[in-house]
Order: structure tokens, then C-alpha cells, then sequence
């Protein structure tokens, strides 16, 4: 395993410190992997905000579709109501007729019965219509207030989806760029010690090479022996935390506390 140390450029508010020209390796293959990973999770829930911003728009127009549609049921529930009114109408205008021709009281008053009978049967009908028209004229009101919202909603949505499409488009390109020369920086790191790593990658996640401060795994945040602390600062060889197994690294930035 390789021992040579290099000098790693650390923020301005940071002392740069000599350490393993590996541990520097896994450290910006290790970033590369973390930003890849970031792009990555960004890109998969454009699905899902594209999904949502559809539902809604979708919602809306759900709303108006009920709103025209019991407005057209009130008109025909209406249409229904005038020849039903109509049909009563004729109907005693028939016995109308029919009183004048016959000459038999009993059947003049069962056809005044039913003359009776009928109008109040259209004062009925007529009150139905007339709550019919209130309701016709609220769900107008309805449509007006959906429509307005739906077409507020599709265009809000429309800018969202366009929005939503440029940061797709730039999330690939800026992943592809990431992707491109990974291969590269994981091949530049010592084949003994990139296997560690993937490993350590795929059950620990992200965060595998980590700093030691205050005597403290960056990692699992338990307290390590002396001697792994003592090895850590040395920066000699690849030293790894015995509680979570992630590859440590020691800077003075650290406030380093040997444990006792």
C-alpha cells in the first residue's frame, strides 16, 4: 500500500495538512460520489413533483367537470319538470272538455276532481322549478369560479412543468458531467484500498472516509482507543474506526484529543 503524502487543498478558514496521497484520493472520489448521489436523489423526485403538479392540475378540472356536468343535470331535471307541467295542462284542458260535454253530475264533479288534482300537481312542479333555477343559477356561479380556477391552476402548472423540465435537463447534464471521470478518480486509488471503500459505500452510505476530532469517529461519533488515534495522527497508514469500519483521516483543524 502506497505511504506517500501529498498536501490537501482545504477551504480558506481551514490550515492545509499533509496526509496519505490515498486518504486525499478517497476523499475527492468520495465528494465526486456524494455530489453524484445528490443529482442522483434530485433527478428522482422530478418524477414525483411532475406527478403532483399534474394531480393538481388534473384536480381542477375534475372540480369543473362535476360543477358542468351538474349543471347539466339541473337543466335536464328541469326539462323534465315543464313537460310534466305541460302534460297536465292538456290533461285539463281534457277534462275541461270533457265536463262541458257530459251531463251527468257524478261525472262532472270526478272530472272537477281531477282538474283539481292536476293543478295542484303543477303548483308542485312549479315550486320544483323554481328551486331548480335557484340551483341552476348557484351552480353557474360554480362553473364560472371552477373555470376560473382551473385555468389559473393549468397555467401556474403549465410554468411549473416548464420550470420542472429545465432543472431535469441540467440535473442530467450535470450528472453526466460528474459520471464521466468517475471511473477515473476511483481507478487513481490504491487497488488494495478502493474495494474497502465500495464496500464501506454500499452499507454505510455516503459518509466513509471520515475525520477524527476530540478523539471521536466522524462517523459513528463513538470514542476511539488511543493507539487507533495515535495511528490516525501519524499518517503512516490506512487506519479504520473498529466500531462502524469507515476509513479515518486526521487534520490539526480537528482539535484532536487523545483518548485515554
Amino acid at each position: 500500500m502506497s505511504r506517500a503524502l501529498t498536501w490537501l487543498k482545504l477551504p480558506d478558514n481551514l490550515a492545509p495538512v499533509q496526509m496519505l496521497e490515498v486518504i486525499e484520493k478517497l476523499l475527492v472520489l468520495q465528494d465526486r460520489d456524494r455530489k453524484i448521489t445528490r443529482l442522483r436523489s434530485e433527478l428522482n423526485n422530478i418524477g414525483p413533483e411532475r406527478q403532483a403538479l399534474q394531480s393538481k392540475t388534473a384536480g381542477s378540472q375534475a372540480v369543473l367537470e362535476a360543477a358542468k356536468h351538474r349543471g347539466k343535470q339541473i337543466e335536464s331535471d328541469r326539462k323534465k319538470l315543464e313537460l310534466e307541467v305541460d302534460a297536465r295542462k292538456q290533461a285539463i284542458e281534457k277534462y275541461s272538455l270533457q265536463q262541458f260535454q257530459t251531463k251527468k253530475n257524478e261525472e262532472y264533479r270526478a272530472l272537477a276532481h281531477e282538474i283539481e288534482t292536476a293543478k295542484a300537481a303543477i303548483v308542485k312542479l312549479e315550486d320544483q322549478q323554481l328551486e331548480l333555477m335557484e340551483q341552476a343559477d348557484a351552480t353557474q356561479r360554480q362553473v364560472a369560479a371552477a373555470t376560473a380556477a382551473a385555468n389559473e391552476a393549468t397555467k401556474n402548472a403549465d410554468k411549473l412543468l416548464a420550470d420542472l423540465a429545465g432543472r431535469e435537463e441540467n440535473l442530467k447534464k450535470d450528472l453526466a458531467e460528474l459520471e464521466s471521470n468517475r471511473d477515473d478518480l476511483a481507478s487513481a486509488v490504491d487497488e488494495s484500498v478502493l474495494p474497502r471503500y465500495e464496500r464501506l459505500r454500499r452499507s454505510k452510505g455516503e459518509t466513509v472516509v471520515v475525520g477524527v476530532a476530540h478523539g471521536v469517529c466522524g462517523g459513528c461519533h463513538m470514542k476511539l482507543q488511543r493507539q487507533v488515534v495515535v495511528s490516525c495522527q501519524g499518517n503512516q497508514e490506512i487506519v479504520t474506526c473498529p466500531n462502524c469500519s469507515r476509513i479515518l483521516y486526521y487534520t490539526r483543524d480537528m482539535s484532536l484529543a487523545v483518548a485515554d
